[in-house]
């Protein structure tokens, strides 16, 4: 059971976002009441995990954060000799993954690591996630690290990315981030707390449209590229190599 998120409930000079041990403590409740759908995508990347493993491959969660991906991707897997390796640069989330992982039975080996996904080697992958973890690489790298996936990738290999993406104008982007705040206070965010969790995320987490993500997938080599699933300024979508 998870704590309740009160980080931004009272008034504080606010600092950067960091995953650290204080957003650890509540980081689920925190995900379920600000991102949308997110059981829901959760468990469906988890499908396509499944779907598009192959025998004899690794599947990838970078960004692992507290492993509800990687769990979901251990459901789904039929395919022999297959294993996951899940990275995050938040050692206390690393922490807590592997104490979380180690409470479930499974024959799919799990590889927790601390470390830094724009510096990691991607071998052997039939899958490789990445679940809202792209917005908080900055910009200069991103191509970088998506192009190292599609060269990891094994032929018929999948990307299964997740971000919450800017509008393609002002008008259409203001729209989006009002519906959010919404769903955001009927979770029961305070005025204050969603006030102050936009001031501590706007300088570490840049989002991109839709159409840029999109696009530079497409020139990196994916062949197919395919939004499955979006609500207000959310989507997940899947490239295959």
């Amino acid at each position: 059971m998870s704590n309740k998120d009160n980080i931004y409930a009272t008034t504080q000079a606010v600092e950067d976002f960091t995953f650290d041990a204080k957003v650890v403590e509540v980081f689920p409740d925190m995900i379920q009441r600000s991102v949308p759908g997110y059981a829901t995508i959760v468990s469906t990347m988890g499908k396509l995990a499944g779907q598009f493993a192959q025998n004899n491959s690794n599947l990838y969660d970078l960004g692992c954060s507290l492993g509800a991906v990687t769990l979901s991707m251990r459901r789904n897997i039929d395919k022999e000799n297959c294993a996951i390796i899940g990275i995050d640069n938040s050692a206390a989330m690393v922490e807590r993954c592997k104490l979380h992982l180690s409470g479930f039975r499974s024959q799919v080996p799990v590889d927790i690591r601390l470390g830094d996904i724009t510096q990691s080697n991607i071998e052997n992958a039939s899958v490789v996630a990445l679940n809202f973890t792209l917005q908080f690489i900055p910009l200069e790298k991103r191509q970088a690290l998506l192009s190292n996936i599609y060269q990891g990738l094994k032929p018929g290999g999948v990307l299964l990315l997740s971000e919450k993406f800017r509008g393609n104008d002002e008008q259409a982007d203001s729209l989006l981030i009002d519906l959010h705040h919404d769903f955001k206070r009927a979770n029961g965010y305070s005025e204050l707390e969603i006030s102050q969790k936009r001031t501590a995320i706007e300088n570490v987490m840049r989002p991109e449209s839709l159409e840029q993500h999109l696009t530079r997938l497409q020139s990196i080599g994916f062949s197919q590229t395919q939004v499955w699933y979006q609500c207000f300024n959310f989507c997940s979508m899947i490239a295959i190599k």
